[in-house]
């Protein structure tokens, strides 16, 4: 006999992670021209897809979200796709995000309140932050155009931290309205 409500599980899961990847995309399709930077709504559906999913399946919905961008699929920002965009400048990021996922799961099991769960997303972030920052640094110096880290983190940095913290505080708010109707986390 098989374990049927193992394999019901399973199947919620890839669609759970599924479902997340597509809000990924979606919010990075999403973009506000910020004093000429675009402005994405790309982390904000990385914060959902950790904090409804959890550390694992939120992880595993950021790597298909890659997967899918890698292979062609437009998911990322402006519609873009392909390996060609993850060795761009702005690629270092996208790598960011497995980061994130990455680190909010192993810290997951230590994070019992929400306010440790934000903080922790928002650090997080910052190490998102610091990988897309050095690869954006070494890219542009590859195509001949160098930045300084000071240049850098005026450009790709700094006018993202406070979108990036409304970012979180809207995502939160998201997950208390889905938490209420949908358990998720089972």
């Amino acid at each position: 006999m098989r374990n049927t409500a193992f394999e019901r599980d399973n199947i919620r899961d890839l669609a759970y992670i599924g479902v997340m990847a597509a809000i990924i995309a979606v919010c990075s399709w999403i973009s506000f021209p910020v004093m000429g930077v675009p402005l994405t709504l790309q982390t904000m559906g990385v914060f959902l897809a950790l904090r409804l999913l959890g550390g694992k399946r939120g992880t595993a919905a950021i790597a298909l979200y890659i997967l899918l961008g890698l292979i062609g699929v437009p998911v990322f920002a402006s519609f873009n796709a392909g390996p060609g965009y993850l060795v761009g400048p702005t690629g270092g990021y996208i790598i960011g995000f497995l980061a994130m996922g990455g680190i909010y799961w192993a810290l997951e099991s230590a994070l019992k309140y929400r306010w440790l769960k934000d903080a922790a997303l928002y650090g997080c972030l910052m190490v998102c932050y610091i990988l897309g920052t050095a690869w954006f640094i070494y890219a542009m110096g590859a195509k001949g155009r160098p930045f300084t880290v000071g240049k850098a983190l005026s450009a790709c940095v700094l006018p993202f931290l406070i979108p990036d913290a409304v970012k979180l505080v809207v995502s939160e708010l998201i997950v208390n309205r889905v938490e209420r109707v949908i358990n998720i986390k089972a």
